[in-house]
């Protein structure tokens, strides 16, 4: 489901959401998002030895150094979850092809008013933060449906930046850092089109919290088809370049580009031990959530 959320009312939105997402990943997660939510919310229990299937993240390095055998932290899962979701709204989530014209900020609202829903309907809470070229607003974290529809009406009414400073995803991420003090499940909703040094934060973030990269796309942006010569504007500093898209080689050469970017990003993503989730513009949304949840479900078995 990608309604263009700027069209409607977040009323409106919730609904449709309810009606065309939330019952499905009912059905077909059966209700357990445990696969989904795994890792959140816990406080420190014990300790043991650790076993090869163990996360190392939860590992003791002093209680290892002082016994000469690696031990890891164990936990008890809490009730209740906060959750918060690291926005990146800068100018080139403004884009999106296609016969509907979906742009990566439709996808990105309908995803966090989706998880939000899933999350807050529990008795759970959720906050975000919003960065627009810079940090630009923190909603605290609460519960409840009008938690719900505050999310969705700050993200509907912030304004799209015809041009802004080129994204740096240092500052969105360091504030939640500093910012998120208690474990949390933590999404990080972005295109990740961004000046080279967040991957610093994002490795200290996943050290304290269980973080998410949701990773938004577009067709476009891995394949151009043939359409003659048109000018190619950057979505963020409006330079523009000339090309000739008859050009086989070129666009072999621009496909090549964006799957080696792909690559990248997942190696950043792995070498951070952050799970990751693409949604695209033209994808299902309720696929995309429920492959991404057995595959965690695996990892963790």
């Amino acid at each position: 489901m990608n309604t263009p959320a700027s069209a409607t009312t977040p009323e409106r939105i919730l609904q449709q959401l309810d009606w065309q997402v939330v019952r499905r990943l009912d059905g077909q997660l059966q209700g357990d998002y445990r696969s989904l939510f795994y890792g959140y919310g816990v406080d420190f229990s014990d300790l043991r030895e650790y076993q090869p299937e163990d996360d190392i993240r939860y590992m003791d390095w002093n209680v290892t150094a002082r016994m000469d055998a690696p031990y890891v932290r164990q936990y008890i899962e809490d009730r209740e979850v906060t959750a918060w979701f690291l926005l990146d709204l800068s100018p080139s989530v403004d884009f999106g092809t296609g016969d509907n014209q979906i742009l990566k900020r439709n996808v990105l609202i309908n995803f966090v008013a989706t998880l939000a829903r899933l999350l807050t309907r529990h008795g759970n809470r959720v906050g975000a933060v919003i960065y627009t070229g810079r940090v630009e607003k923190t909603i605290p974290a609460g519960g409840g449906r009008l938690q719900v529809l505050r999310l969705i009406h700050e993200l509907v009414t912030q304004p799209r930046l015809r041009s802004a400073p080129a994204t740096d995803l240092s500052p969105l991420l360091m504030t939640g850092l500093n910012l998120i003090k208690r474990r949390s499940l933590i999404f990080v909703v972005s295109d990740f089109m961004s000046l080279p040094g967040w991957d610093k934060p994002l490795g200290l973030l996943s050290q304290k919290h269980d973080v998410l990269a949701i990773r938004l796309t577009d067709p476009l942006e891995f394949e151009l088809p043939d359409l003659g010569s048109i000018v190619l504007e950057d979505s963020e500093t409006g330079e523009q370049l000339y090309v000739d898209t008859h050009d086989g080689q070129f666009r072999h050469r621009f496909q090549q580009a964006g799957y080696q970017w792909e690559e990248e990003l997942s190696q950043i993503f792995k070498r951070c031990k952050v799970d990751s989730l693409r949604l695209g513009t033209d994808e299902d949304m309720v696929r995309a959530i429920v492959r991404f949840a057995k595959s965690r479900q695996k990892v963790r078995r």
